[in-house]
């Protein structure tokens, strides 16, 4: 048998050099976009906020808002480009997320509950902005998402609002003469949002389509479409910001020469250097794997899956705890913890016990997956980084994420079982939070938004564990992933309080 062309230790040294240099140049890049700009943190009550600015700049005052489970972070695209084309930024956490210590109260189905608190607060920042900016004329907003519909709200009933531009927007507020000023910027993935947009432009001009101007005396409305880009990737979209800027700027009459960076490729290349690199540095660890265990059958990796799947929805759904503060989390926890202990219990039963707890293992794991590829997140993408308000929350999601994971990594062996035994253990799960759902839709609503983050943790995470697990073992790569888990829910989605709207 001829030999490979290369050995296999120096195709490692060859894909770790790849990663790091990736990584390097990724950041390089990702700089570049703050580079020139005063990045600063600043508190309205107790909103946080950070502005963007270049050095003495005294351009319009931009207030920026982000979506549902969103933050600050996953604007900064929009807020870096604007704050370089001359404005100053002032990008801030709604209620209830990312840094925010208050959560989110009211009632979120009424206009004057949830809707009307948001509004206020918005109002607040910019009331803020124009104070500490003096700053004169009109404020610009500019939203995505839940945001959308705030920020147009805010315009009519805030005289010191401008111009808004919406991504991703979707607002009953919206009519023929309200709001004067809107920019409309859709995926193109996002087929239901750009109908809406579409519908807001045609309200001006009868004809109008995406890519036009309407006017209809001071009514000035356009819809773009951002091209290969769904919910998320929109704000990412260079199209998109170019056209954020240039409507600004015309309604300002002013210029801006900024040049528009890349910034998602960039943000995936990070994300996936720093999880290519995981696997040289488990290589280091000490080899104390235990053996592969025999197997399951097909009838038993069924029962496995199937017994969990469908009992826990169904005694869950029975169970109504509102101890958290925050949407769902007293479900998922109690979904976690009991598809956990059911599976492992039957594992133990089948006999498939977990193995290879090894700590050094665990702390290497937590370390790169929550100090490293958490911090690169947490700067160039999202919040990642929870208020002493979430630590607790944490706690409890762990309570559930821990025993979830650990039957995951025994199950699959650390993922060194096959291919479709791993897809097919975390696709079930997922369909078994679907059977939730369907259980108890007025309730449980919210955790279908959950979905993503679980299966973005196993694409991301998984990897990671499964490397360690080759070294370590499946307890080692479960019991990180587990307490990973639940840190990556509990900084994720919103806090909430029922009322308080009054």
């Amino acid at each position: 048998m001829r030999s490979s062309w290369m050995p296999s230790a120096s195709r490692g040294l060859v894909a770790t050099i790849v990663a790091a240099a990736l990584a390097c140049v990724a950041i390089w890049q990702l700089e570049a976009r703050r580079a020139g700009l005063e990045i600063t943190t600043r508190s309205v009550g107790e909103t946080p906020v950070t502005r963007y600015a270049q050095d003495e700049a005294d351009g319009p005052v931009v207030v920026v808002a982000h979506g549902f489970a969103g933050s600050r972070q996953i604007m900064q695209a929009y807020s870096t480009d604007l704050a370089r084309a001359g404005y100053r930024v002032w990008a801030f956490d709604f209620l209830g997320h990312g840094r925010h210590p208050q959560p989110m109260s009211g009632d979120v189905d009424s206009l004057d509950g949830t809707t009307r608190m948001l509004v206020e607060q918005t109002r607040t920042v910019v009331e803020a902005a124009k104070d500490a900016e003096d700053w004169g004329g009109a404020v610009a907003l500019l939203g995505h998402s839940m945001a959308t519909d705030i920020i147009i709200r805010t315009a009519l009933a805030d005289e010191r609002v401008g111009p808004l531009v919406a991504i991703s927007a979707f607002s009953q507020a919206v009519t023929e003469t309200e709001p004067e000023t809107l920019l409309l910027i859709s995926g193109q993935w996002e087929p239901g949002l750009r109908g809406f947009a579409r519908d807001a432009v045609a309200m001006v001009g009868a004809g109008a389509g995406e890519g036009q101007t309407a006017r209809a005396g001071d009514v000035v409305r356009r819809a773009v479409v951002a091209p290969w880009a769904e919910h998320v990737a929109v704000l990412h979209s260079r199209a998109g910001r170019a056209e954020a800027v240039a409507w600004l700027d015309a309604a300002y009459d002013r210029e801006s020469d900024v040049q528009i960076r890349a910034t998602g490729p960039w943000l995936m290349a990070l994300m996936g250097a720093i999880v290519a690199l995981a696997w040289p540095l488990a290589r280091l660890l000490p080899d104390t794997a235990p053996p592969v265990p025999r197997p399951l059958g097909a009838g038993s990796f069924a029962a496995v899956l199937a017994v969990p799947a469908l009992l826990v929805p169904l005694l869950a759904v029975q169970v109504e705890v509102t101890v958290l503060p925050v949407l769902v989390a007293d479900y998922l926890a109690l979904h976690l913890a009991l598809y956990g202990i059911l599976q492992l219990a039957i594992l133990w039963w089948l006999g498939l016990r977990p193995a290879g707890l090894r700590v050094l293992a665990v702390l290497a794991l937590l370390a790169w997956g929550l100090g490293v590829f958490g911090f690169a997140l947490d700067r160039y993408g999202a919040n990642f980084w929870p208020t002493p308000e979430r630590m607790a929350i944490i706690v409890a999601l762990a309570l559930g994420a821990l025993p979830f994971m650990l039957a995951d990594a025994t199950l699959t062996g650390g993922g060194r079982a096959p291919l479709w035994q791993r897809v097919s253990a975390r696709l079930v799960f997922l369909g078994s939070l679907v059977l939730a759902v369907l259980l108890d839709t007025d309730r449980l609503f919210f955790l279908a938004m959950i979905g993503p983050v679980i299966l973005l943790f196993f694409l991301i995470y998984g990897l990671m564990g499964r490397w360690a697990a080759v070294r370590a073992g499946p307890a080692s790569a479960g019991v990180a992933l587990g307490l990973i888990l639940a840190w990556a829910l509990g900084v994720s989605f919103p806090l909430f309080a029922p009322g308080g709207a009054g």
